[in-house]
């Protein structure tokens, strides 16, 4: 069983077995073996949400990670600033690092993670300067699968996370508050303006 410390988001942590750094544009929430262990402190429907988490937990290893990863948008057409001049596709962005009590590196986003894309707008990006997007904008939407947080869900149909960089990023809010180790990559679906919810597991040994 796992146990949440510390859910605010804060750059001091606790003491526990494990701490996690995490950043997202917009918002996530993580679960191990099932249990939520944190959430954005900052709502998904607040527009310009750039935060980085800190917090521990406890247990012991294996165990296994699931993330919900979602970007701002407005509707389903997967807008945002929707009637203004810079509406426009919204774009994501994750990365998260988890060390153990001792300051051993324990995990870290890349590609070793599987994803699942299961809210995917505009299909056609032709429609992203439309005065009336949530009617020409087309979506593909997707219930999270039954039992996707277990250790025991099979992936192997689901896409290795694609790595994006920083720069493609563009972190901000909170991102340079933290030391990230360097082997941490920005994680999301493969693609940062299209790709609205995504989730993403990563078993640990």
């Amino acid at each position: 069983m796992f146990s949440l410390l510390l859910l605010a988001c804060t750059t001091n942590k606790t003491t526990g077995d494990y701490y996690v750094d995490a950043w997202a544009d917009n918002w996530f929430s993580m679960y191990v073996d099932e249990s939520l262990v944190a959430e954005d402190s900052v709502p998904i429907t607040t527009e310009r949400s750039f935060n980085a988490e800190s917090f521990a937990f406890d247990g012991a290893a294996p165990f296994q990670i699931a993330v919900i990863l979602k970007d701002y948008k407005e509707n389903d057409s997967g807008l945002e600033y929707i009637g203004e001049p810079n509406q426009q596709m919204g774009d994501g962005g994750f990365i998260l690092q988890i060390s153990d009590s001792s300051g051993a590196l324990v995990a870290v986003t890349n590609s070793d993670w599987r994803c699942y894309v299961i809210h995917k707008a505009p299909l056609d990006t032709s429609c992203e300067d439309d005065a009336d997007p949530e009617a020409t904008c087309t979506s593909e939407i997707l219930d999270e699968p039954d039992g996707w947080k277990a250790a025991d869900f099979d992936d192997s149909t689901w896409d290795a996370a694609t790595e994006h960089s920083s720069t493609d990023v563009s972190p901000k809010d909170g991102y340079d508050t933290i030391t990230w180790d360097s082997s941490a990559a920005f994680i999301w679906g493969s693609s940062l303006t299209q790709d609205n919810t995504v989730l993403c597991r990563l078993s640990v040994e």
